[in-house]
């Protein structure tokens, strides 16, 4: 199937790619009316000086929201909107696509409050993003920790085994789903295929939070999309690597999947504003229209090429190092994770950004990430790869270690509590230190990426301190 879709979309490459909401924006911009409804700034009429002259009279004239000007509606889809939809499916290969405006945030909201409830085991990887805990806090669903494996000398989490879900859906009959989170945020891939055969094995279906591989449906020399691999639920964040709008995602159903999808349309409804930004929804089609066309097919080419020209490059500096797949598991290519010996990322991050103007995607106490974008040109990387080499060569003073600062957890967690019990019980907020043997009554995860350091329900211990550097005092479950 997969290959068939890739043979479509490179057929189509000498032909017009429809976007239906880019073009329905551009008729209303095209015939303006006379506009007694919401945005109340009426085509930017009424809009502070400054911030008009930074983003132009035309962004604001676009700025509309859904039922005006045959644009269509989101909640039900309906017009270009419904149609939009449907092209992203048939270019993900899914059976239904939901285009989501708060981020893949949204859709995995959708999937715990309409797939999972109160008492419910859902394998779930500790290294997920915090929306999908969020998610089961909502609902009451109880999370079974599934730990991936220790990338100790990176201090990041790596690949989930498809052993490690087969002896927890062995050990325990009544876990009803699984839902991980692939690739990490560093790149590390995992086996979805294999994890989805032992899924269907014991019935259960398989989610996959995909928000860092949207690209990869579309081009042989990164890894196979879940949506291909057997998953029943995918979520994209387009606006993270597609090229999209910030805050803009999807959320897909897979053709042969088990899962009610009128269900995430209600739990979609429930969350999502009434006042959809038809800016926000054209980007997500406009988007998907430049992945399918012979210019994104170029744009990713090029994107893994750039990517290949830096690795190569890195691995000719001395004293840096770069996270790569020859290392025992697989890793998405365009995603850079590097260190340098003596310097944290951190102190790492702040000098590429205060001597050389160079901001990258994230930094840990370990090291940085560096996404190798559809819009980046080759020039960036021989300049971000010569900032790197004379960075190598010099010698940086680093605090970081003097502080003793964690960014990544990497910790087992405690569980004293449900999530649900916990973030709704009776608290009372200490000093951090006094929260040592104590129960987290809050989430403590910092963005990026989002993954938990602590959770409501957990034990606070010695080792979670030292990376709550930021924080004086923690909610914990009133004794």
């Amino acid at each position: 199937m997969v290959k068939d879709v890739k043979i479509l979309n490179d057929t189509n490459k000498s032909t017009n790619i429809k976007a239906p909401i880019v073009d329905a924006l551009k008729t209303a911009y095209n015939n303006p009316t006379y506009q007694f409804h919401i945005p109340g700034h009426t085509r930017g009429k009424a809009i502070f000086k400054d911030f008009k002259k930074l983003i132009g009279e035309k962004a604001l004239n676009l700025d509309t929201t859904d039922e005006f000007d045959n644009l269509g509606t989101l909640h039900p889809a309906t017009g270009p909107i419904k149609e939009a939809q449907e092209l992203a499916a048939i270019a993900f290969g899914a059976r239904k696509t939901y285009f989501l405006l708060n981020g893949s945030t949204a859709g995995n909201l959708a999937i715990a409050m309409a797939l999972t409830k109160k008492g419910q085991k859902i394998i779930v990887n500790r290294n997920c993003h915090r929306s999908i805990l969020t998610g089961l806090m909502i609902s009451g669903a109880e999370p079974i920790w599934v730990c991936p494996n220790k990338i100790e000398d990176w201090s990041i989490w790596g690949n989930i085994e498809a052993r490690q879900i087969e002896e927890l859906l062995e050990k325990d009959k009544e876990i009803s789903m699984v839902w991980i989170t692939n690739p990490t945020y560093e790149g590390v891939v995992s086996d979805i295929k294999s994890i989805s055969t032992i899924c269907k094995k014991y019935n259960v279906p398989l989610i996959v939070d995909e928000a860092h591989g949207c690209l990869w449906h579309f081009n042989k020399q990164l890894p196979e999309s879940a949506l291909n691999l057997g998953a029943d639920a995918v979520v994209h964040s387009l606006h993270k690597t597609g090229g999209s709008m910030s805050q803009t995602s999807m959320l897909h159903i897979s053709k042969d999947s088990c899962l009610n999808e009128k269900s995430v349309e209600k739990a979609l409804k429930l969350l999502h504003t009434t006042s959809p930004s038809l800016l926000l929804l054209a980007s997500l089609d406009a988007a998907r229209a430049n992945l399918e066309s012979a210019q994104g097919h170029k744009q990713i080419e090029k994107a893994v090429a750039n990517a290949k020209y830096l690795r190569k490059r890195l691995d000719t500096i001395p004293n840096l190092h770069q996270l790569k797949s020859d290392f025992g598991y697989k890793t998405d290519i365009t995603k850079v994770f590097i260190k340098i010996d003596g310097l944290s990322g951190k102190r790492l991050e702040s000098i590429l950004e205060i001597d050389f103007g160079i901001e990258v995607e994230s930094a840990s106490d370990i090291g940085v990430l560096i996404l190798c974008n559809l819009g980046n040109k080759r020039s960036d990387f021989k300049y971000l790869a010569d900032a790197l080499e004379k960075i190598a060569s010099e010698n940086h003073k680093d605090i970081y270690y003097l502080e003793k600062r964690k960014h990544m957890p990497m910790l087992e967690p405690k569980i004293m509590m449900s999530l649900r019990d916990a973030y709704y019980a009776n608290k009372e907020t200490v000093s951090k230190k006094e929260a040592i043997g104590r129960i987290s009554a809050e989430v403590v995860a910092e963005c990026p990426p989002g993954i938990s350091i602590l959770l409501p329900g957990e034990l606070i211990t010695e080792e979670h301190i030292p990376y709550l550097n930021d924080y004086d005092n923690l909610e914990v479950v009133k004794q």
